[in-house]
């Protein structure tokens, strides 16, 4: 995804180096949020039993993560402000989780923890390579991230219907918990809308029209899932379906001619 941004909003190659460090960083913070997740007696989903088989395994990779995003970021230094607040940001997604009254209290006012995630994906493999190219900043910039945030968010919904009951029970807020069915509903449309219109608009600043389809492709069919996605719950389907719609844009632009 930060390959992409780079590619094709800045026409050049993204650095080996941001990039080895956002891949170390991401497996970092990924076994941090999940090692300090708590598993339920009532969750028997494949995720949660080899949760409990292997959580030693989140340990080691966030030791690692950590290890290599520090090698990494420490040739970023010059850009230190772009990447504090990247980590700083991931880290707040992840903290209400932490066993200590300061950082449970943020599960009682974390209301936009939906928003928080799908703001930090967007400003990692975008914001954040983009800042560090030192380029002026251009409209074009703003609406691709309009546009990857709305496609995010719209994900990120699904998977907060699918846990309602778990962050019920752990005591953590969100507005999906907080909403009834109608206003989710209209939540997620709302969302493919705005991405649409951003994703549309791009190809008024000279985006190649293929471009534009590989954009648009994911958000149509995470549309097309919505309704299933609400009835099933299988981790094939959120794990890799879903997380997968994310990238594929990616995917596609390199594919596309």
């Amino acid at each position: 995804m930060l390959a992409q941004t780079n590619s094709m909003l800045l026409g050049s190659p993204a650095s080996i180096t941001v990039l080895a460090f956002v891949g170390f960083a991401t497996i970092s913070s990924y076994s941090f949020h999940w090692y300090l997740t708590p598993v339920l007696a009532e969750d028997k989903t494949d995720r949660a039993r080899w949760l409990l088989r292997h959580r030693s395994t989140h340990l080691w990779l966030f030791i690692s993560g950590t290890a290599g995003a520090a090698i990494y970021g420490i040739q970023l230094l010059e850009h230190w402000p772009w990447l504090l607040f990247a980590a700083a940001i991931t880290f707040l997604y992840s903290a209400p989780k932490i066993p200590h009254p300061w950082f449970r209290l943020l599960r009682r006012i974390a209301i936009g923890k939906t928003i928080f995630l799908a703001g930090v994906w967007m400003f990692v493999t975008t914001i954040l390579p983009l800042g560090i190219s030192g380029e002026k900043w251009q409209p074009v910039f703003t609406l691709f991230c309009i546009s990857r945030f709305f496609l995010i968010y719209a994900i990120c919904i699904l998977f907060d219907y699918r846990d309602r009951e778990h962050d019920i029970t752990l005591g953590i807020r969100s507005l999906i918990t907080w909403m009834n069915e109608k206003s989710i509903d209209r939540l997620f449309f709302i969302s493919v809308i705005i991405f649409l219109a951003a994703s549309i608009t791009l190809h008024y600043y000279d985006l190649p029209f293929s471009s534009i389809i590989s954009i648009i492709i994911p958000g149509l069919i995470t549309t097309l899932l919505y309704s299933y996605s609400k009835k099933h719950t299988s981790d094939m389907l959120y794990y890799f379906i879903l997380d997968g719609l994310m990238c594929l844009s990616s995917i596609l632009y390199y594919l596309f001619p």
